[in-house]
């Protein structure tokens, strides 16, 4: 006899809470119910798959097994269904895109504009996490898409170069009457104040390596965890910052500032999943995204 799905979804659920009273209640099952199902299913497979003699319920060597090919069942099953309601005619679609923090402050919104202006029945569900969390969850088939920075990807992430995004320093104060500002030598930083985003942003961690490479250390008056933040730092005090020129090109209040040498620029990517499903909806927005780009003069797009 083959297992049914509830079956799969049973036993994840029972590891996963590691008791059958809370995988009850999240089941909406009644206990008893759950575990008649979950010894129907150990009697089908022929092993014991869960332990049930330690305080917390957990899986057996053969219940790890099982599980990860369930897992793996389930996700591939739930592709299957996203693919054939998918519609080709981009009428009705969803997709799922994670990014990186910094690009909230200047790329998604502007692509979810277009999105919606060029195909308004695909809804869209964006998550915003670091980039191993984003290739993670591409692995998992959690998310469709992510946009991240070029690199040492995991295994199984494919990536296409979307853009080359550059940073500068970034006051307040207005720029000089030829609109040009003089590049500052970068050893002159340690004479600001700055307001930089927090250790945990890769943005954070690029720019500190340039300051650790020309010995260079900070006055760090303020960390934030919000782009948006550091403008409203920057526009209403003499704290100065560091931030894509593509957050501040054509802010009236925002002056970008050449820092000699320049910080290294970073390659933007589009991530996917090698190998996997890619809905209509996904391959839509990739040329969305690449039209974009361009139109917004964004440099080192490629086709």
């Amino acid at each position: 006899m083959t297992p049914e799905l509830r079956h799969l979804r049973y036993l994840l659920a029972v590891a996963e809470h590691g008791s059958f009273t809370r995988a009850a209640e999240a089941l909406r099952v009644s206990q008893p119910t759950l575990s008649q199902q979950v010894r129907q299913l150990e009697r089908t497979v022929g092993a014991q798959l869960l332990d049930r003699t330690a305080r917390r319920v957990r899986l057996t060597d053969a219940g790890e097994t099982y599980a990860h090919h369930a897992r793996r069942a389930l996700r591939d099953l739930a592709a299957a269904q996203r693919a054939v309601r998918d519609v080709q005619d981009l009428t009705r679609g969803h997709l799922r895109l994670a990014v990186t923090p910094t690009f909230t402050a200047y790329l998604v919104g502007p692509l979810v504009a277009a999105l919606h202006d060029r195909h308004p029945g695909i809804t869209l569900d964006v998550k915003e996490m670091p980039q191993d969390r984003i290739e993670s969850a591409l692995l998992a088939d959690d998310v469709d898409l992510g946009i991240a920075f070029a690199g040492a990807h995991l295994p199984g992430i494919d990536a296409t170069t979307l853009f080359t995004e550059t940073l500068s320093l970034v006051t307040g104060a207005r720029a000089a009457e030829d609109g040009l500002p003089r590049p500052l030598p970068v050893r002159q930083l340690a004479e600001l104040q700055l307001a930089l985003l927090s250790g945990d942003f890769a943005t954070r961690g690029h720019i500190d390596a340039h300051f650790a490479a020309h010995r260079v250390e900070p006055r760090i008056a303020v960390e934030a965890n919000s782009v948006q933040a550091l403008v409203e730092i920057v526009r209403r005090t003499p704290i100065a910052t560091v931030l894509p020129d593509a957050v501040t090109h054509g802010h009236p209040r925002l002056t970008p500032v050449p820092l000699e040498p320049a910080l290294p620029a970073r390659t933007v990517t589009l991530l996917r999943r090698g190998g996997g499903y890619e809905s209509a909806a996904a391959r839509a927005f990739t040329l969305l995204a690449r039209d974009l780009v361009r139109a917004r003069g964004y440099t080192d797009a490629r086709p």
